[in-house]
């Protein structure tokens, strides 16, 4: 065990989980970086290839449950295509007009735009929105569920 890896590797997790809430961090990638730095320090003794492929799948499931979450959260509140699209515009418009907080807002703009768009009514589009903010919320708490299991997995393997 190296005390100096562990070190680094708890920079790398707190970084990926705050990645979580901060969509300029990319938060799972962090989290595996961090494991695979540490196994630099200790030459990957008692990290197997199993342990990284396995993680790096985890990975993977918290870049699909970003997509997901957010096209769940429309779909189950009524929205049409029209919404996802919109929200999927709304967050990259959002982020780089309002910053960090413009991911939140920019979806739920972006859906009720696509709603109101296509026609739909007020009403509808807003429920629509209000889908894609319990979508984002939902996705967060599942994407930090996932995060936190890997670095558990990672001490429990380690230590």
């Amino acid at each position: 065990m190296s005390v100096l890896g562990l070190i680094v590797a708890c920079i790398f997790f707190v970084a990926g989980l705050v990645g979580s809430i901060l969509p300029i961090l990319p938060g799972a990638p962090l989290v595996w970086l961090g494991m695979l730095i540490y196994g630099f320090f200790v030459d990957f003794q008692g990290l197997s290839t199993a342990f990284y492929i396995w993680q790096g799948l985890a990975v993977a499931l918290v870049f699909a449950i970003d997509y997901v979450a957010g096209a769940w959260g429309v779909r189950r509140y009524g929205g049409s295509r029209n919404a996802i699209i919109g929200s999927l515009i709304g967050a990259m418009l959002g982020l780089f007009m309002f910053g960090p907080a413009g991911i939140i807002f920019g979806p739920f703009v972006g859906a009720v735009a696509g709603e109101l768009i296509s026609g739909k009514d007020f009403d509808r589009a807003l429920r629509a929105g209000i889908g894609t903010l319990l979508g984002f919320i939902s996705g967060t708490v599942l994407k930090v569920i996932v995060k936190v299991l890997m670095i558990a997995w990672f001490f429990l393997t380690v230590l």
